[in-house]
């Protein structure tokens, strides 16, 4: 099993803090990879703008950095902030590591005045061709690109790559951290592997083995939807039918839990919405998981998520008070993160269960399967 962690807070916070954090659980995961996912950010002299997406990711070689840079300022992106990480020496055990980047650009003129879906599709675009212009003599690695998001990925051990890269100088902050320490069961140690997965915006991670994987893969594949590929990982399937349901379907959030473990006949029958319900089950079938799974994850609006499977069998936690909350593969993780809530009030949810946790971070949202999704009930 991985382990999971991930805070969500009105003031920004180091990612460090997180890392430390992880300590806690670190029985779960082998040092074969750690991920971060960092929203409502923070570096430099820089602070949300949606006309500066951020690119983040590694230049393996100088001559990779420099298809990078040559590349975005072709492609018409002026360059506004750049964070340099300092590096100490002795933590990092890979040596093909040129440069890891964090840089927020200026959108191109053309794209400065078009809606959100224009300029997520530009931005999706020229991340897919950046990773495409990587080979093995000039190896690019790109995460992200989006408004107020960076990834960081390496192999190793959370707070050793955390000192690593000095992340804790308190030079990045956000509102948000996802970390993932990885536990490699299934695949080869690969820097795409490494939770979370990322795709316009939306992000998840999870703990646990998809088995039904293989034919998701496929069923997504086949819809020729730009960024639906690399799957080094069974789990980046999960980003992707989250991202497939409120993009493509237009559904809320809600309905993601109904296609990835929607109810049986029997309990659809009773269900207000259940013709509904039915017909997107039929229509999502090879979406349908086959855990053990645990998911988390976050929207560009800052709501998090967690979800489970029916199987249940791979736990997680959430807690917190107003202001600030974190989910955890272990009750001691959300210990660590918010330790000063009331206990009382954490929450494990069970498999019909949606947790969210909105952006304004006031309280908890629990949401069943058996209750009705107030867009649908209102057409």
């Amino acid at each position: 099993m991985c382990r999971l962690a991930l805070k969500s807070a009105n003031e920004p916070f180091s990612p460090y803090e997180v890392l430390t954090a992880m300590e806690a659980m670190q029985e779960g995961y082998d040092g074969s990879g750690l991920g971060l996912l960092l929203r409502g950010l923070e570096f430099e002299d820089f602070k949300y703008n949606p006309n500066f997406p951020v690119l983040s990711g590694i230049a393996h070689t100088e001559k990779a950095w420099n298809t990078i840079k040559d590349y975005m300022e072709e492609r018409g992106y002026e360059l506004k902030y750049d964070h340099r990480f300092h590096h100490e020496e002795g933590h990092i055990e890979a040596t093909d590591r040129f440069r890891y980047f964090m840089r927020a650009y200026r959108m191109p003129p053309a794209f400065r005045d078009k809606s959100t879906e224009e300029r997520e599709e530009e931005l999706l675009k020229t991340r897919l061709a950046l990773r495409a212009l990587s080979n093995d003599d000039n190896k690019i690695t790109v995460f992200s690109f989006y408004p107020d998001v960076a990834m960081i990925k390496e192999v190793g051990w959370p707070l050793q790559i955390g000192n690593g890269l000095c992340l804790h100088d308190g030079q990045i902050k956000s509102r948000i951290c996802m970390a993932q320490g990885r536990q490699n069961t299934n695949y080869g140690i690969n820097l795409y592997a490494c939770h979370p997965f990322f795709i316009q915006g939306i992000s998840t991670m999870t703990n646990g083995e998809n088995t039904a994987f293989v034919p998701i893969r496929d069923w997504l594949i086949g819809k020729q939807i730009p960024g639906y590929m690399g799957y080094q990982s069974d789990s980046e399937v999960f980003t992707h039918i989250l991202h497939y349901t409120l993009k493509k379907l237009k559904l809320p959030l809600q309905a993601y839990k109904h296609i990835i473990t929607p109810l049986n006949s029997g309990e659809l029958k009773n269900h207000p919405q259940g013709e509904f319900l039915s017909g997107l089950r039929q229509a999502c079938k090879r979406l349908i998981i086959d855990g053990p799974n645990a998911v988390i994850g976050t929207l560009p609006d800052e709501t998090s998520l967690l979800v489970m499977d029916q199987k249940k069998l791979r736990p997680a936690t959430v807690g917190g008070r107003e202001g600030a909350w974190a989910i955890a593969s272990e009750l001691c993780g959300v210990d660590a993160l918010v330790p000063d809530r009331d206990p009382s009030s954490d929450f494990q949810p069970m498999r019909e269960h949606t947790v969210i946790i909105p952006p304004h971070r006031k309280e908890l949202e629990i949401w069943s399967q058996y209750d009705p999704f107030p867009s649908i009930q209102a057409a």
